[in-house]
Formats: C-alpha cells, structure tokens, sequence
C-alpha cells in the first residue's frame, strides 16, 4: 500500500493537543481581531478544520497584511521567500 501524502500528513504527534486542551474552544480566541501591520505566530488548532494553514508554517511568526472575509492573510518568511498564508482566527496568537 502507498504512503498517504494527504494535506494533514504527518501530523500525528504535531497537531496532537494535549489531553486537557481537549472539547471546545475558548470564544475568546475566535473573537480576536487583528489589524495590519500585527504581528501573530500561526498555531493551528487541529479541532477547527476550517481555514487551517499547512503544517510548515506551524509556529512560524508572521505580520497580518489584510483581512479577507473571516480569516486573515499572513505574510511569513519561509527560507529565502515571503509566503503569504491564509489563516482563520482560531489558528493565529498574538506574538508578545
């Protein structure tokens, strides 16, 4: 049988939460609003499928550029390149 090389490949021990972390998510973190010009550190939230970026940018610091419908668009440096990466607000955390 093939090796799967799904989008979430991979991510067993990456995008396990802890057993406490578990049930539902704070609203708190779904309310947050971000403006351009923020900096955020992309964690996914593996409950919340939904506008989930892909795994290599997991913890990765970004600056928010715009606001596209629910979700935010995120410039990352990724190597020598900037990325811009798509990401709802469940998988975004303010970079103190």
């Amino acid at each position: 049988m093939g090796k799967s090389k799904g989008y979430r490949a991979k991510t067993r021990a990456l995008l396990k939460k802890p057993s406490r972390e578990g049930g539902t998510q704070a609203l708190s973190s779904l309310l947050q609003a971000y403006n351009p010009g923020d900096r955020v550190v992309l964690l996914i939230n593996s409950s919340t499928h939904k506008g989930m970026p892909h795994r290599r940018f997991h913890g990765k610091v970004g600056v928010i550029t715009e606001k596209r419908g629910r979700s935010y668009c995120v410039a990352v440096q990724e190597g020598g390149k900037r990325k811009t990466v798509i990401s709802r607000p469940e998988h975004l955390r303010p970079y103190d």
